[in-house]
C-alpha cells in the first residue's frame, strides 16, 4: 500500500474519532506549496453536514494529527496544508528502492477484460492511425499492474468484401491458378501467389475497380459469398493472403512492442453468426423493416438520433454490428470476461453504442457487463490533416517509422557502430513514437512533429530515455546499493515528494484508461532530477551520508522511470 493511501486511511480514522463521519478522506496535491506539499480539503464538505464552520473543524482534525506531518497549518476557509516529515519520507520510499509495488494500490476487485485493439485489415498495409495501438498495449500492461487479467486480441478485419476485391484482382493477374478451379483436386501450393508487397497494390487498384465497373464489382461479391460458403479452392487462397499479410503486419507491432494474447479475426467470429441470430430472433427483440432485419435499440434519454441496430441488409448481406455480436458470443463463451474494452477510432462511437445496448438488452451479455468504447483522436501531419506522403497518399506506419528513424539515426555518437547502432537506432524510434502517441489525452488529434518529437531536449521519448540511460550509467559507475539516509536539501526533498505523488499518477491513468498523466509525470520527474544532477557532484560528494543518499535517490528514480517507461512499452538503452 502506499504512504498516500496509508495516510488517507490514517486521516479517516481520526476525522471519525473527531465525531464527524466520513468514509473516503483525498490527500490532494497542494495547490499552493508555500503551504505545504499535500493538501487536506474535507472541512468545507463537513461543515455543510455538521451546520459548523469549516474552520472549527479544520482546527479539531489538525489539533489530532500526530508528528508524521510537519508545517501543518489552515488557510483560507479551511484548507488543511501539511508536508510529511523527513522521517516519513525517508521511511516509506526506501522500500520503493526495490519495490515498486509500493507506488501501486492494487485494485480489490480483480476482473478479467478482453482488450480489443490493433484492428489490421488483412491484405492493406498498416497504416498510420494504426501506432494508436500503443494505448491498448500500454492499458494492458497498466490494468495488469493493478491486478485485472488482462486477455488481448488484435483482431484482424480478414472476411468480407474487401478479400472478395482482393480474391478478385488475383484471378485478373494470375487466371491460370488452381484455386479458382472447382473441379481441381491436387494439392494447393505451400507459398502464397502473391507477395505482401503485391498485396499493397492490389487492393487500392481493386478498390478503385469497384466503382468503376459493376461487372467486376459483382464478380467480386460473388468470390466473397464463394469464400464464406467454405469453397476449398478459393478458402486456401485466401489463407496464403491472410497468413503473408499477418507476417507483416506483426513484424510491425513487434518492433513497437505491441502483443496480443490473440490473433483471432472476424473470421474467427464467423461460426458464431447464425446462432448469434438465432439467438436475437429467440429473444424476439428483431423485426424486419423493409427487407432488413433490425433492433430498435433507441431509449426514452437519448438526445441525438440513434438508428435502429441492424443485423441483416435488405440484400441479405450480414452486417459489421452482427460479425461483432457473434464476437462477443464468442469471447462471453471462451473467457467469461467482466468487461470487453475497444480501441478504435473515436468516429466509430455510434456504432458500438449500437451494439452494446444490443448485447446487453437482449440478455446476450449481463447487465453489469462493463462494456467500453475507448475511442481516440488522429495523427495529423505539420498541415492540421491526416498525415500524409509527399505525394497525398495515406502514409503507411512503415513510412513514419522510416521517417523518424532517419532522424534519429545521425544523432546517436559515431562510436556506436554495427548492429549495435542498429539496435539503439530502433530502440529510440519506438521510444520517440510510442511517447509522442501516448502523451496527448487519448480522445485529442494531434499534430506529428517529426522535428519536436526527435530532440533530446524537451517532453519526448529521447529526452526521458537519455535521463533514464544517464542515471543507470553513474549507478554502473558508482557499483553500489545504497539507502535513503538524510534529506541535505531542497532539491533532494522535491524529487522525494515527486516520488509520493506517483500512486495517485497510476491509479488516475487505471481509473480514467488514459496514458497521458504516466507521460507527463516522466516528464517532470526527469527535469527535477536532472535539476538535482546538475547542481550536485555525486561521485565527488565528500560526506558519506550525503553521497549514500544521493546515490539511493539515483536508485530509486531509476527504478522508477525504469517501470514507467515498461507500462508504455519504451525499453532502455546502455548507450546513445
Amino acid at each position: 500500500m502506499s504512504l498516500i493511501k496509508k495516510t488517507e486511511n490514517y486521516l479517516c480514522d481520526v476525522i471519525n474519532a473527531c465525531g464527524y463521519e466520513v468514509e473516503i478522506v483525498k490527500l490532494e496535491k497542494s495547490k499552493m506549496p508555500e503551504y505545504g506539499q499535500y493538501q487536506i480539503n474535507i472541512a468545507m464538505q463537513l461543515a455543510k453536514k455538521y451546520s459548523t464552520s469549516p474552520q472549527e473543524i479544520a482546527s479539531r482534525i489538525v489539533d489530532s494529527l500526530d508528528n508524521r506531518f510537519t508545517n501543518v497549518n489552515i488557510q483560507g476557509p479551511g484548507f488543511i496544508n501539511v508536508s510529511f516529515s523527513d522521517e516519513v519520507l525517508l521511511t516509506e520510499l526506501n522500500e520503493g528502492i526495490e519495490d515498486f509495488n509500493i507506488f501501486v494500490d492494487h485494485t480489490e476487485n480483480p476482473k478479467t477484460i478482453v482488450l480489443d485493439y490493433g484492428g489490421a485489415n488483412i491484405a492493406k498495409e498498416l497504416h498510420v492511425g494504426h501506432l494508436r495501438c500503443n494505448i491498448g498495449e500500454a492499458v494492458r500492461r497498466i490494468i495488469t499492474l493493478f491486478g485485472d487479467k488482462a486477455i488481448s486480441d488484435v483482431h484482424w478485419g480478414d472476411w468480407g468484401t474487401p478479400l472478395g476485391l482482393v480474391i478478385r484482382e488475383i484471378q485478373e493477374m494470375y487466371p491460370d491458378l488452381p484455386y479458382f478451379d472447382v473441379s481441381y483436386e491436387g494439392e494447393y501450393s505451400k507459398t502464397s501467389p502473391v507477395t505482401n508487397e503485391e498485396l499493397a497494390v492490389i487492393y487500392p487498384r481493386a478498390s478503385k475497380r469497384k466503382k468503376e465497373d459493376e461487372v467486376y464489382a459483382n464478380e467480386a461479391k460473388l468470390l466473397t459469398e464463394r469464400l464464406q460458403k467454405g469453397e476449398r479452392g478459393i478458402r486456401a487462397l485466401w489463407q496464403h493472403i491472410v497468413n503473408v499479410s499477418k507476417e507483416d503486419s506483426k513484424r510491425v507491432y513487434d518492433f513497437l512492442n505491441c502483443s496480443f494474447d490473440y490473433s483471432y479475426g472476424e473470421s474467427d467470429a464467423d461460426p458464431y453468426v447464425e446462432p448469434v441470430l438465432d439467438f436475437f430472433k429467440e429473444k424476439g427483440v428483431t423485426q424486419l423493416s423493409e427487407g432488413a432485419l433490425i433492433m430498435h435499440v433507441k431509449e426514452e434519454c437519448d438526445t441525438k438520433e440513434m438508428p435502429p441496430l441492424m443485423f441483416v441488409r435488405s440484400d441479405g448481406a450480414v452486417s459489421y454490428a452482427t460479425t461483432d455480436l457473434a464476437t462477443i458470443m464468442q469471447r462471453m463463451q471462451d473467457f467469461k470476461p467482466d468487461g470487453i474494452w475497444y480501441f478504435v477510432d473515436e468516429r466509430q462511437n455510434l456504432h458500438f453504442e449500437q451494439v452494446f445496448r444490443g448485447a446487453k438488452k437482449s440478455g446476450l451479455v449481463p447487465e453489469t457487463m462493463d462494456f467500453r468504447f475507448l475511442g481516440f483522436g488522429t495523427i495529423n501531419g505539420p498541415d492540421g490533416k491526416p498525415f500524409k506522403t509527399r505525394d497525398g497518399g495515406i502514409m503507411s506506419l512503415k513510412e513514419l517509422i522510416k521517417l523518424v528513424r532517419d532522424k534519429i539515426e545521425p544523432k546517436i555518437k559515431e562510436d556506436i557502430v554495427g548492429k549495435e547502432r542498429e539496435d539503439v537506432a530502433n530502440k529510440l524510434t519506438v521510444a520517440t513514437l510510442k511517447y509522442s502517441d501516448l502523451l496527448p489525452s487519448r480522445k485529442t488529434d494531434y499534430i506529428f512533429d517529426v522535428d519536436k518529437f526527435t530532440s533530446f531536449e524537451g517532453k519526448t521519448g529521447i529526452y526521458i530515455v537519455y535521463t533514464t540511460m544517464r542515471i543507470h550509467s553513474l549507478l554502473t559507475k558508482l557499483g553500489r546499493k545504497e539507502s535513503l539516509a538524510c534529506i541535505p536539501n531542497n532539491e533532494t526533498r522535491d524529487i522525494l515528494v515527486k516520488l509520493t505523488e506517483l500512486p495517485k499518477v497510476l491509479t488516475s491513468a487505471y481509473q480514467e484508461i488514459t496514458t497521458n498523466y504516466i507521460c507527463e509525470y516522466l516528464y517532470e520527474l526527469c527535469s527535477i532530477y536532472n535539476k538535482f544532477y546538475a547542481n550536485y557532484n555525486i561521485a565527488k560528494e565528500e560526506c558519506m551520508e550525503i553521497q549514500s543518499t544521493y546515490i539511493a535517490l539515483s536508485q530509486l528514480v531509476y527504478n522508477t522511470l525504469r517501470h514507467l517507461l515498461n507500462l508504455l512499452g519504451i525499453e532502455e538503452v546502455e548507450k546513445m
